[in-house]
């Protein structure tokens, strides 16, 4: 197809010429008679054209050019007729009734037609059938992709694949015909090769060479072999255990050699799914190992690089494994070819993260690359020497890279500010060079991305080197005089709000601060009168505080109200001092998801909003974790590491996280609905069965004012069984003080609908008392056997049913994690509720595991690290928490000592706003 020129786009000349309704009026020319290919190809190739820029087509539109396209079938240009096939698959997802050309498309498809029509035809048909169709062309179909022409196997192939989600049971009866094409052997591969007579049913032999006009050339890509692979694992994938197989006939042993496959794209596709497997059972990681270590000796660059990929990426992989990988990868380095080299460096980059003793084999190498034409190779192999590097070389890394930074783009200045970020924290005496570095990088052209990455690294410097803190402040000190950034000055105006009062100097930072309140925009002045604000009330010096409150004032004039508001709180602090810990020095939050969904229950409760809304329900965090919580998803661990072809894995979602989710769920059964918001949910689900049964239960108990509901998620894991009217039946010990008011059971369960949620609710008899109880569980349903020929459950079934462990409700069960500062809230309550206890707990073996056990039977929040004892004999553990329902904020202070004849000793101290709370945190301990 031949592009306008400039000139003609500047004249308008292409606009018009490829313009759709320009193009719609041209169609009558495939009504001429006679009809002038040359022309038709010229306006089916603007059709297509158009259709590939973004433009549309109506329904109307489309069909009209759609069958002004099919009146060209009989024409025998073969350019004309191929291209005509191009705009059918186009426009087929538009048009209507197009599937009244199948007939002219199946013509096209018999063996006795010419092969250069066949595989259009195949892909063509494939577009236009109706899924219900597949049956009726499934016999064209099987013959093609065994046929012996690897234009018409691919074709059909590639069509199957698509047809698959929409036709699975048609598509998978064609695996013995997918199996055939992966075997083929090259005597078969021919395009246009002779009739033989032999294939199947009679359909698979290709016409003749004298028919097509085309010579038998023997085809050396194999490429039906990769087609048919990805078609054969999208019918398997499913069963692990025939993927496992399949990969182990094909893999062709331990050295590789037996292999049937040619390609190497489909050696390459092999052995992801080889990695698949592996990641999924790790049962089979030593057979699969072999495999790739056979396919590191393969004569294609390809599958090399791919089997030493996923050696390095395998989950819990040992050095001595690595080592042939990485021999492969070495020899990669000194390729004249520019791909392997980027891709061993990129590969080897990644894998320094957690082996750097491993790859610093490869350093000499590495070190080789650095003066290497292609910039994104050098960037990798400095990232990868930075990684791998000692103490003594990290001066001569850095002069090297200062010479080339000018030259890459953004995306490879944020690899290596990166590398460099977990380089100051592995060698902190080599701070200085590295804040030089990124200080000079800091003034240099770039984009925000890349200027976050050196500010992000600089903060680090600043919270784990102390000696760079002072330094590094006035850099940043310096860039916010000169940032085009908002987001990036807000965050250095907080960081100098939270590190500057603590500096030995602080007033050589107000100037800058105050800068920005005069010359930037509202939302960094906001950040600037929050951060002078924190040097004035941190009581620094009596002088300083002074000044900052008439800088303060002048502030109240400003235009934007953000500002001015913010100037009101804090002058408002100056007058009433004690506002400054609450304001100012607060070191904990609440939760944003519990807040958010707490304030949703509040809104969506018209009975409730005739009370103010009551925050002391709301668990608390600290402001670490919440920086955590907002935190990009790398880690230090990771960062320059290129992305693998796997998905990243999300973040778990956070406790409260989890609470919302739950409370979204239980608002939707209605059967729930009149008892009110839930006060609590179990963090994570309680299994009830061991994880390789046939059923497979947990329950997460809901806590409500007046109620329990505990929900069992129930999976069914036969999948030629369906279960029906799934219950749990749940027997409480005597005097439970709980009276149980109904089951909404699972009407139908199968393995593909697995997990389903059965709900038990009872009542609490005394909803003021926190009742504690254990339940006998019984999981009864309908046991019935699925037809395999229609996939429907049989009419007759049988009861069966399903014995249990026992689960609690405990103390736990009520009580949320909440974060305080421990010493100043303990203080507080002393007036309140306050109850000792000694316990002996003669069977714990330390301490440790004394504090695991009392977090995890309280569900309270440890605080300050006093988890982790650092002491072998004595400690003192911290935890805080809230009970739903009012029952307030209770404190625990669990005083313990260790020795091998008595094991711990445990000294309780409990400080509560409620009694029954400080009763229930004694008697949990006790039980």
């Amino acid at each position: 197809m031949s592009f306008a020129t400039k000139k003609d786009e500047e004249s308008g000349l292409s606009t018009y010429y490829n313009n759709k309704t320009t193009v719609i009026q041209e169609a009558r020319v495939f009504n001429e008679s006679p009809i002038s290919p040359r022309k038709c190809r010229a306006l089916l190739t603007r059709i297509v054209y158009l259709l590939y820029v973004g433009e549309t087509f109506n329904t109307q539109e489309a069909t009209t050019l759609f069958f002004g396209t099919t009146k060209l079938f009989q024409h025998k240009d073969s350019a004309l007729r191929q291209m005509v096939y191009l705009a059918i698959k186009e426009l087929a997802l538009t048009a209507e009734d197009v599937i009244m050309v199948t007939a002219s498309i199946m013509k096209d498809m018999q063996p006795n037609s010419e092969v250069i029509y066949r595989p259009n035809a195949i892909r063509a048909l494939a577009r236009i059938i109706d899924p219900s169709m597949a049956q009726g062309v499934e016999r064209f179909f099987k013959a093609a992709i065994v046929d012996k022409n690897p234009s018409i196997s691919s074709a059909a192939l590639v069509s199957a694949y698509h047809l698959f989600p929409d036709a699975k049971d048609v598509v998978k009866r064609w695996v013995n015909e997918a199996q055939e094409a992966v075997n083929a052997k090259s005597s078969s591969s021919f395009f246009g090769s002779g009739s033989s007579g032999s294939g199947y049913l009679g359909w698979g032999s290709s016409s003749s060479g004298a028919n097509t006009g085309y010579q038998p050339i023997p085809s050396t890509s194999y490429i039906t072999q990769y087609h048919s692979l990805g078609l054969l694992y999208l019918i398997r994938q499913q069963d692990r255990m025939a993927v496992t197989k399949m990969i182990q006939q094909l893999g062709g042993g331990k050295s590789g050699a037996g292999t049937t496959l040619k390609n190497p794209m489909a050696l390459c596709m092999l052995i992801r799914y080889a990695a698949k497997v592996m990641e999924e059972d790790p049962n089979v990681q030593r057979q699969m190992l072999d495999l790739l270590e056979g396919w590191l000796r393969h004569k294609s660059d390809m599958v090399n690089l791919e089997a030493a990929r996923v050696i390095c990426e395998m989950k819990n992989v040992t050095p001595t494994q690595l080592t042939r990988s990485i021999a492969v990868l070495q020899l990669f380095l000194s390729s004249p070819k520019s791909t392997l080299k980027f891709a061993a460096t990129r590969t080897l980059a990644a894998l320094a993260v957690t082996h750097p003793s491993s790859v610093a084999a490869c350093n000499i190498d590495l070190e080789n690359l650095i003066s290497d034409p292609n910039r994104s190779v050098a960037t990798y192999a400095i990232t990868t020497l930075l990684k791998t590097g000692n103490e003594a070389s990290v001066d001569r890394l850095m002069k090297q890279i200062s010479g080339f930074m000018s030259e890459i783009s953004d995306e490879f200045k944020v690899i290596i500010v990166d590398a460099i970020r977990s380089l100051c924290l592995k060698f902190p005496a080599k701070h200085e060079s590295m804040l030089a570095f990124l200080s000079g990088v800091l003034r240099d052209e770039g984009g925000y991305d890349f200027k976050r990455a050196v500010v992000e690294a600089m903060f680090d410097m600043i919270k784990f080197i102390a000696d760079c803190k002072e330094q590094a402040l006035s850099h940043l000190c310096e860039f916010i005089e000169d940032c085009e950034f908002t987001k990036l000055s807000v965050r250095i105006l907080h960081l100098l709000g939270v590190e500057g009062p603590k500096a030995p100097n602080p007033t050589k930072y107000i100037r800058f601060i105050y800068n920005r309140v005069v010359l930037e925009n509202a939302t960094v002045r906001a950040a600037a009168v929050s951060s002078l604000a924190k040097f004035g009330l941190n009581n620094i010096d009596a002088k300083l505080g002074k000044s900052i409150n008439v800088l303060l004032n002048r502030c109240l004039d400003d235009v934007d109200d953000e500002v001015r508001d913010r100037a009101a709180l804090y002058l408002k602090v100056y007058e009433e001092p004690p506002l400054i810990q609450p304001y100012i020095k607060e070191e904990s939050i609440y939760s944003l998801s519990a807040l958010e969904s707490k304030l949703v229950s509040y809104i969506s409760d018209p009975d409730s909003l005739d009370e103010p809304f009551d925050a002391s329900d709301i668990p608390k965090i600290s402001r670490e974790q919440a920086s955590k919580d907002a935190a990009r998803p790398s880690t230090l661990e990771t960062i320059g590491v290129p992305s693998s072809s796997k998905a990243a894995t999300p973040p778990p979602p956070s406790a409260a996280e989890t609470q919302s989710n739950y409370a979204q769920q239980l608002s939707e059964v209605p059967e729930l609905a009149s008892y009110g918001p839930v006060l609590n949910s179990s963090s994570t689900p309680s299994p009830l069965t061991e994880s390789e049964t046939e059923y497979q239960v947990s329950v997460v108990k809901h806590i409500f004012k007046e109620h329990v509901v505990f929900q069992f998620n129930v999976s069914n894991t036969i999948p030629d069984t369906v279960l029906e009217q799934v219950s749990v039946i749940m027997q409480p010990q005597a005097d439970s003080g709980l009276t149980e008011d109904f089951i909404i059971p699972i009407p139908t369960l199968t393995s593909a609908t697995s997990p389903g949620v059965v709900y038990v609710s009872f009542t609490r008899d005394t909803p003021e008392e926190y009742v504690q109880a254990s339940f006998q569980c019984i999981l009864k349903f309908v046991s019935k056997e699925l037809d395999p020929s229609t996939g429907e459950p049989e009419e007759e079934g049988y009861e069966d049913e399903y014995q249990l462990e026992d689960t609690e409700l405990a103390a736990g069960d009520y009580i949320i994690p909440s974060y305080v500062t421990f010493a100043s809230e303990w203080d507080r309550m002393r007036s309140g509720v306050s109850l000792t206890e000694t316990f002996s707990l003669p069977a714990m073996e330390s301490l440790k595991a004394a504090c695991n056990s009392v977090i995890e039977i309280l569900n309270m929040q440890p605080l300050g690290g006093t988890e982790e004892p650092q002491a072998p004999t004595v400690h003192t553990l911290q935890l805080s928490g809230l009970v739903g329902g009012g029952g307030g904020k209770v404190l625990v202070r669990c005083r313990m000592t260790y020795s091998k004849a008595q094991g711990v000793t445990l000294e309780v101290g409990v400080r509560a706003e409620q009694q029954a709370a400080a009763d229930l945190v004694i008697a949990a301990i006790g039980g």
